[in-house]
């Protein structure tokens, strides 16, 4: 109390000073104009709290918070966080400039339990803005203040920048807990890392026993929403009451459960049908009465349903039977007359093909026949370039592979009936020319990883905001050669591939298994053109 007194004391004569400083300069100024005082920098100060902080035995249902000066809230809705939640939210009054604040509660308070209401950064003075920082007002309803504490790191599972607000909860485990409860019910303690730490703390906690979980929580309902939320979660219960110890969770959107949702015509020869989870291994069969379609499946971009290609059929509607292991459906969908598709074709990349990339074509509808006699590709002096073909059906994209030169001009022609797609059409004339640049226009990066604890590994090579540029698949060699590179400035990460399917999977917290585990290179590579740039990844035994 007595620094309290003495922090209040020093700030009003800090002010007082400064008034004072203010009229001698004034008085001692050459006549002209007013350019402005001194800047008030300091923070309010909390004169008095009612009932006091840290009160023992609360019975009341408001709280009034006295402040030297006029304070403003400022986003109070995101930076209040209140531990235990409240099922109803406290009202705080007022909106606009005070000398106090009123924190009105409208929940029924849970008996023999500490609670703290953390303000942030949302307590401001009314004229500069000056930050009243992390006040936390605590009280108990038991006669006790609980005072143990659990703290810890987040970061994200596979990207470089962890989310901001991200919140922390701890779940008790008692008679009433099970692994479904963090679906259902909101968690016993919570904090939050609001807009820019990655670190956090949750205080005047009880002895006990604990499921620690961390949620990007978009809902702002401290309940687990699989389709919206990330989760994170400590591999086992956590003991508070033993020695302190700093947990780090990784925050992961979980793949959901396969799912299908009711099919839908789009155009005459087109349906699409939405799932959840993943789509591989899905057959699907397409029925008119008695008589079964011929169909393709494939995926439709950027959205996470496939398309069903069938031939135009005159009927009401049409059954769709699709299974995948444990999982099958029936459905039923309408079909009406609609403008058919027709066949295109875009190309990647246009112009200039760098040595690392594929040329590929991509087809609208999905190519069935494919006759490589009608299909030249030449270079400028027009000599005949070997290549081979490679086609994705699922993704619709037939591939070019040949070897490229430096500083050499290519011509891709593919006549009528070089492909055909799904309804018996061929292409028109098509006619593609690329080119490419000199070797001394990339660069080079070899990165040799050390103490690597086992095969395989992805190596990615990402761009400041995480896409991945370009990547090496490592089964027993551990050195990653990123030849001809086009020259940027490349962060590095690693990719324990645990199942060997080449791509980073997610954890389950159903199945309570960790994504595969992400370790980035800790300072940014610069390569230049006509640079070759050889980096260890010395990695942590």
């Amino acid at each position: 109390m007595t620094y309290k007194f003495h922090f209040f004391m020093l700030k009003i004569a800090s002010r007082y000073l400064l008034v004072l400083l203010a009229i001698l300069l004034i008085g001692c100024a050459k006549r002209g104009n007013i350019t402005g005082g001194f800047k008030d920098t300091l923070a309010p100060i909390l004169r008095e709290s009612v009932p006091k902080k840290y009160k023992t035995n609360f019975t009341g249902n408001e709280i009034k918070l006295y402040f030297d000066e006029y304070v403003k809230l400022k986003d109070v809705n995101k930076q209040l966080i209140v531990s235990p939640p409240m099922n109803t939210a406290p009202v705080i009054t007022p909106t606009s400039a005070s000398k106090y604040i009123s924190i009105k509660i409208k929940d029924t308070l849970k008996p023999d339990t500490t609670y703290s209401l953390n303000f942030g950064q949302s307590i401001q003075d009314n004229n500069e803005g000056n930050v009243f920082p992390q006040f936390k007002y605590v009280f108990s309803t038991g006669s006790y203040i609980d005072s143990l504490s659990v703290s810890g790191t987040i970061q994200d599972a596979l990207e470089a920048k962890s989310d901001n607000f991200v919140t922390v909860m701890l779940y008790e485990i008692n008679e009433k807990y099970n692994d479904s409860t963090v679906y259902k019910e909101k968690p016993r303690y919570v904090t939050n890392t609001l807009d820019s730490a990655t670190t956090f703390k949750i205080e005047n906690i009880k002895a006990g026993t604990y499921q620690l979980i961390a949620l990007k929580d978009n809902n702002n309902n401290f309940i687990y929403n699989p389709g919206k939320d990330k989760i994170a979660f400590y591999k086992e219960p956590i003991v508070i009451g033993a020695e302190n110890e700093s947990y780090n969770l990784k925050l992961f959107q979980e793949v959901l459960n396969f799912k299908t949702f009711k099919p839908a015509q789009v155009s005459g020869n087109r349906a699409t049908l939405g799932y959840t989870g993943d789509a591989e291994k899905m057959n699907i069969t397409l029925k008119n009465g008695n008589e079964i379609l011929k169909t393709v499946v494939t995926k439709l971009p950027q959205k996470d349903s496939v398309q069903i290609w069938f031939p135009v059929v005159k009927a009401d509607s049409l059954q769709l039977l699709l299974d995948r292991g444990d999982y099958s459906k029936d459905y039923y969908f309408k079909i009406k007359e609609q403008k058919n598709d027709s066949l295109s074709f875009t190309p990647k990349p246009s112009g200039t093909i760098h040595f690392r990339e594929h040329f590929e074509l991509t087809s609208f509808i999905p190519l069935t026949k494919f006759d490589k006699t009608k299909m030249t590709l030449v270079n400028k002096d027009s000599v005949a370039v070997d290549f081979t073909t490679e086609y994705d059906e699922f993704n619709q994209k037939l591939k070019f592979n040949f070897t490229k030169e430096p500083e050499q001009k290519y011509k891709i022609t593919l006549l009528p009936g070089a492909l055909t797609d799904f309804y018996e059409r061929s292409n028109d004339t098509l006619q593609y020319k690329l080119n490419t640049k000199g070797t001394s226009d990339y660069g080079n990066l070899t990165m040799k990883l050390e103490n690597l604890k086992r095969f395989p590994v992805i190596v990615q090579l990402t761009d400041a905001k995480g896409k991945v540029i370009d990547s090496e698949y490592l089964e027993s060699e551990p050195v990653a050669r990123f030849n001809l590179i086009q020259p940027g400035t490349f962060i590095v990460r690693i990719i324990y591939d645990t199942n060997g399917n080449k791509k980073w999977d997610a954890g389950s917290y159903w199945d309570k298994m960790q994504s595969e585990e992400v370790i980035y290179f800790p300072d940014e590579i610069d390569v230049r053109a006509n640079w070759d740039v050889d980096q260890p990844f010395i990695l942590a035994p």
